[in-house]
């Protein structure tokens, strides 16, 4: 009877530290927070200093941390896809990204095509010609070789007026590309926007003898109204977001800090009137 009972003791108390053991065991850890949805951002990465790439390939400029203060506001991630200019508008339409922040300016033709945001920032073109170039007007400089960014604002102008008073217009894939053959001596000249060709070219040796000639370009028939987010058509919600976060940046000075670390030296704000 003594070993029946010890026997039912030792059990008991084997059950009992196995429901201890039970209940010390340690709560399952939280599940970790869902990373944010990413925004596929499109940038052609030849125009500095808007858009460019440093010298480990990390794409960087103006428009890349208008991007990036953009998805923050919007609890986005931005992914940065590389695209050739004159193909930006149709990789957006075969949904190979979800936007365009490469400035691009909102005008009535690219409208018929896509939506844009707001403008984030609105800086004119300038034609820029050797120092030894007199210029007046277009027809100064018939016989002149200049160079332009293919399906760009400022092709545009330079078909329409350039042109047509006898100037040689080419057309490059990538601005970059239209500054080594100016280089080169290949070409005279290029239209370009203020901004981009003061920080991209002529502040630089390769454009000591180099110059603006004439005045701001800006008629909206070229040139738009700004340049904007583009999306695609009927995505009302995300225009709305962006649109909210290119206020809110505005507002917060995000906006500022950016514009002082590309263009303070210009003492210009690229927003524009």
């Amino acid at each position: 009877m003594k070993k029946l009972f010890l026997s039912l003791t030792v059990l008991a108390m084997v059950a009992a530290c196995g429901k201890k053991e039970e209940a010390a065991a340690p709560a399952a850890a939280p599940a970790p927070a869902a990373a944010p949805a990413e925004l596929k951002v499109a940038i052609d990465p030849t125009y500095e200093p808007f858009t460019f790439k440093t010298a480990d390939g990390t794409p960087t400029g103006f428009d890349v941390d208008i991007a990036n203060a953009v998805c923050e506001q919007i609890k986005r991630k931005c992914v940065f896809v590389e695209q050739v200019w004159d193909s930006m508008i149709p990789g957006l339409k075969a949904k190979k990204y979800d936007v365009i922040i490469s400035s691009m300016s909102i005008t009535d033709d690219r409208m018929k095509e896509v939506d844009f945001t707001d403008k984030y920032y609105n800086t004119p073109s300038r034609i820029v010609l050797k120092k030894t170039v007199k210029y007046t007007d277009p027809a100064s400089i018939k016989g002149k070789k200049i160079g332009v960014l293919k399906g760009s604002t400022q092709e545009a102008y330079a078909m329409g007026e350039l042109k047509p008073a006898g100037v040689v217009v080419s057309s490059y894939e990538a601005q970059d590309q239209v500054y080594l053959d100016i280089k080169s001596g290949r070409l005279d000249g290029t239209v370009a926007d203020f901004m981009e060709v003061t920080g991209g070219f002529l502040s630089k040796p390769e454009g000591e003898k180099f110059a603006l000639a004439g005045p701001d370009l800006k008629e909206p028939k070229y040139f738009g109204y700004g340049a904007g987010i583009a999306l695609r058509k009927g995505e009302d919600a995300l225009k709305g977001e962006l649109n909210a976060a290119i206020k809110a940046i505005r507002g917060n000075g995000s906006y500022k800090t950016l514009n002082d670390k590309y263009f303070a030296k210009f003492n210009i704000d690229v927003y524009g009137e």
